[in-house]
């Protein structure tokens, strides 16, 4: 079992760069790959990034590439997702999400991911 504890969220304006932390308490952290989804009002959970137990790999969806950066520190059994230039669409709640794997490969549908957070509202004004 894997409790994720959001920080981070707020309110910025358009440019703005903002980092989203999720912490999770207790050593089994380190067996879990760790990805970030967002989800905007109306549409559907979407995939933004993860990265791998070790830390090692990392993997980026389309709306993230470029702009966001995924990143964990597992001495203090926590992950990040690090965003500049935000913009109005990149407004929605995000969610860090685990799932158990040492492997350097990791999926990116939110099924199959067992542990979430409780989510943080990210809102960018133009």
């Amino acid at each position: 079992q894997v409790r994720l504890e959001h920080s981070g969220g707020g309110s910025v304006q358009a440019g703005d760069s903002l980092t989203l932390s999720c912490a999770a308490p207790g050593p089994t952290f380190n067996f879990h790959a760790v990805a970030w989804f967002r989800q905007a009002p109306g549409k559907e959970r979407d995939f933004v990034g993860a990265v791998s137990a070790s830390g090692g790999n990392t993997y980026y969806g389309s709306s993230a590439k470029g702009r966001f950066t995924i990143s964990r520190d597992n001495a203090k059994t926590t992950a990040f997702l690090q965003m500049r230039d935000l913009q109005p669409e990149d407004t929605a709640v995000y969610y860090c999400a685990a799932r158990a794997t040492l492997l350097q490969t990791f999926p990116t549908v939110a099924d199959e991911f067992p542990y979430w957070g409780q989510g943080t509202q990210v809102s960018v004004s133009s």
